[in-house]
């Protein structure tokens, strides 16, 4: 992988690697690890879905789970994708977490299945519930509602890089490591060793 063969904004780069990993069978490859840590210090790690890409990589969940308190109380965040095709590739990103507007949230609700907005009005994700009885009765009573509004509580979160490393397989473990640092409105590159 050489600099020159990357695109200068690195999220774009992201952009096309993820189109590459599609185009190649990758089922998901906006499938992304996100890690936080709470005011513990406690690290965390759990998959999400990546739901836009624009200033920074944005995922939505509850904004009372688990995840979310850790954003409350430390607002930085990594994030990893992972593929095994076209080739053997990694992109980490890491940097400062802000909530999305809720004129963005509202839109990403809306293309929402309505089942899996009423699973997410029942739901309040990272909870301690009595059964799984008490959710599908819960989902069950929401049957007739076709366009069940977002509630407060749920919406997205944007992680604006500071770092994203771009990670491919080479042999004899050569691997490729070219890491785009923010600079000031740009990004400074470095070639890592692997």
């Amino acid at each position: 992988m050489e600099l020159a063969d990357l695109d200068l904004d690195p999220l774009r780069q992201l952009e096309r690697w993820m189109e590459e990993a599609r185009a190649a069978g990758e089922p998901m490859p906006e499938a992304m690890c996100v890690a936080t840590a709470g005011a513990d210090g406690q690290p965390a790690a759990r998959m999400v879905l990546m739901r836009g890409l624009d200033t920074g990589v944005v995922f939505y969940t509850d904004y009372g789970s688990d995840k979310s308190r850790d954003l409350a109380a430390n607002p930085r965040a990594a994030a990893l994708f992972h593929y095994f095709a076209p080739v053997h590739r990694q992109v980490r990103v890491t940097g400062a977490v802000e909530r999305t507007s809720a004129a963005d949230s509202d839109r990403y609700w809306a293309t929402r299945p309505a089942a899996s907005r009423r699973s997410a009005l029942v739901s309040h994700q990272s909870s301690v519930v009595e059964s799984r009885t008490v959710l599908e009765d819960g989902v069950a009573a929401l049957a007739g509602v076709e366009e069940p509004v977002r509630p407060d509580r749920w919406g997205g979160f944007r992680i604006t890089p500071v770092r994203i490393e771009f990670w491919e397989e080479g042999p004899a473990r050569l691997h490729d490591r070219i890491r785009f640092v923010r600079h000031g409105d740009g990004w400074r590159t470095e070639r890592l060793s692997p």
